[in-house]
């Protein structure tokens, strides 16, 4: 599978930021959460929220994965990759709708692996540094690739969607 440079380092970022992310949660955890971490209940009751939230996180970054595939590759290009700028489907309401849904990615990990540490404060951070670093980087290099035609698309259509496209993007 070809992938360029950009897509790379984005995926060795996300995985190094979800794995530093147990590792430091399991420290704190060991130190001042030791009853829930010992606890089954907890673990049920987070295991089963956890598989809810990455079902929730899988689904939506499927959506918005589809409606680039469908509409926003021409030619033999690298997988992962756009050379069309797509403004149908879900792209109508949002302009990055994989990352809302990959920023439920740690919190779903968390809670399965019943760490309240990742729950309560890596997850949270993490959700927003993969958002802030993946709008910056998409939106700069969406910009380079298509100019005007992405600044117009970009004042008309918002990050954070409506609670219609919200139900689109989770759950239709």
């Amino acid at each position: 599978m070809k992938i360029t440079k950009s897509v790379f380092i984005r995926i060795v970022i996300w995985i190094v930021l979800i794995i530093g992310g147990i590792v430091l949660s399991l420290f704190f955890d060991l130190k001042y959460f030791k009853n829930f971490l010992f606890y089954p209940l907890f673990h049920f009751i987070a295991f089963v929220f956890g598989v809810f939230v990455l079902k929730l996180s899988f689904h939506a970054a499927s959506v918005g994965g589809k409606t680039l595939k469908k509409y926003g590759r021409k030619g033999n290009i690298p997988r992962l990759e756009t050379n069309m700028l797509v403004t149908e489907g879900i792209y109508k309401c949002t302009r990055h709708p994989m990352f809302l849904g990959l920023m439920l990615f740690p919190l779903g990990i968390g809670l399965i692996l019943g760490l309240p540490t990742f729950m309560f404060f890596i997850a949270p951070l993490e959700s927003l540094l993969i958002l802030s670093i993946g709008i910056w980087l998409d939106e700069k290099e969406a910009i380079k690739k298509f100019g005007n035609e992405y600044l117009k698309y970009k004042k008309s259509t918002p990050v954070f969607p409506n609670r219609e496209c919200l139900k689109k993007l989770f759950f239709d």
